[in-house]
């Protein structure tokens, strides 16, 4: 076998394996990026550039904060962004891609069936105790092969935005039809993981294919969110109610408010390099504002559960940016790229479907530090990887012809 086949295998499989267990995913990242140089294949991708200021401003708020052996983890977690690099020197064509997307859809389709079981076990439990199916389940929730939920619905948020990609804009009807049946039970998992930020941010990157693909058809989203409701699986409808009706310390609207006001006072006496990776969690009661009293809604303190807020909390108003810079970059050059093809391009399928992964993790992280997931951040990035390598491919192709 090829030594650019091998990577290509391991790249492929690291990528996967963000759906399905983290030390598989780093321990086939770290082959990836070997058999990368061995081969070498490695390729810069554009977005090196912000990502490196983002990593050097991730250090220098470690250095400044006083707190660098605390901020090791954050710095470890560099790792974590090779999988930009090991996915993009990899993998050449669309072909690849649909590979890439439909192992995810296999795998997110078995992790839902792994929360389905879970979810089952919550419910006899909670019948068994004579408690409240709604109460109890809300701080117990399924979370598939993942440690959490957030991860778990993060991951099935954004495999189903490159299936829809595949089902509505490829001209290759190979494995379209149980690409189709898989939707079911990814969109089943996300909706029994009963969080709301990933609702919306699959609502809003689905709407987004929907008005590329048929634009009348985006009337089906308010269709769709009506019978869900109406029918009420998992018991969704409380919780959707509870966005603007929260139960007290049962939801988590008050404590998400108190995190965002916590941070603005961190970036308001730390701008420039933020209270240093690792320190939001220890330092947060000092930053309480003056007008919140304790105790402090219930919930989670160790991060601001918004990417924009922590990171410039954290690291500082600088590095958020740059981290801001590297993605936005990446949505519009996805959407630039997309705009050059022809309607009847079947690279139009990963650009879009890339598009949608960028909108809805950057919506949902409004509410959730999404990002700070080793297994999202794995998986985001290697589908910005994959709609550069799908950019690389087309312009190398266009040459091709040019010179021929």
């Amino acid at each position: 076998m090829k030594k650019e086949s091998i990577a290509l295998i391991l790249a492929c499989a690291a990528a996967v394996a963000t759906v399905v267990s983290i030390a598989a995913f780093e321990i086939l990242l770290g082959a990836a990026l070997l058999a990368v140089i061995v081969s070498r294949q490695w390729r810069w991708p554009p977005i090196t550039l912000p990502l490196c200021i983002w990593f050097t401003l991730t250090v220098a708020s470690a250095a400044a904060s006083g707190h660098l052996g605390a901020a090791l983890p954050q710095i470890k977690k560099f790792y974590v962004y090779l999988m930009l690099f090991a996915v993009y020197s990899a993998v050449r064509t669309v072909a690849h891609v649909r590979v890439i997307v439909a192992a995810w859809a296999v795998a997110a389709v078995l992790s839902a069936a792994w929360s389905f079981e879970q979810l089952a076990k919550k419910y006899q439990i909670a019948v068994a105790t004579h408690q409240d199916f709604y109460t109890y389940y809300v701080t117990y929730r399924i979370t598939g092969f993942m440690g959490h939920w957030m991860t778990f619905s993060g991951e099935m948020m954004m495999v189903l935005m490159p299936i829809l990609a595949v089902l509505f804009f490829s001209r290759d009807r190979r494995w379209k039809m149980w690409l189709g049946a898989a939707l079911v039970p990814i969109s089943c998992g996300l909706l029994a993981a009963y969080t709301r930020s990933m609702w919306l941010g699959a609502v809003v990157g689905g709407g987004y294919l929907i008005w590329m693909w048929r634009r009348w058809m985006i009337l089906s989203i308010p269709v769709l969110i009506g019978l869900a409701l109406l029918v009420n699986p998992f018991a969704i409808r409380e919780r959707v109610v509870s966005i603007m009706r929260p139960r007290a310390e049962l939801d988590s609207n008050e404590h998400r408010v108190v995190t965002r006001r916590i941070g603005m006072e961190m970036i308001k006496a730390h701008p420039i390099f933020g209270v240093g990776p690792e320190q939001v969690g220890k330092q947060y009661e000092v930053y309480l504002p003056a007008d919140i009293h304790k105790p402090l809604p219930d919930g989670y303190y160790g991060h601001l559960h918004n990417i924009y807020i922590h990171y410039a909390a954290e690291r500082g108003v600088p590095a958020m940016l740059a981290l801001m810079w590297a993605i936005g970059q990446a949505l519009a050059d996805f959407i630039r790229a997309r705009r050059r093809l022809s309607q009847d391009a079947e690279a139009r399928w990963v650009l879009n479907g890339a598009v949608a992964v960028i909108i809805a993790i950057m919506l949902s992280g409004w509410y959730e530090l999404n990002l700070g997931d080793s297994e999202v951040l794995g998986m985001f990035l290697a589908v910005i990887a994959c709609g550069y390598a799908v950019i690389a491919s087309t312009a190398e192709t266009k040459a091709s012809a040019l010179h021929s």
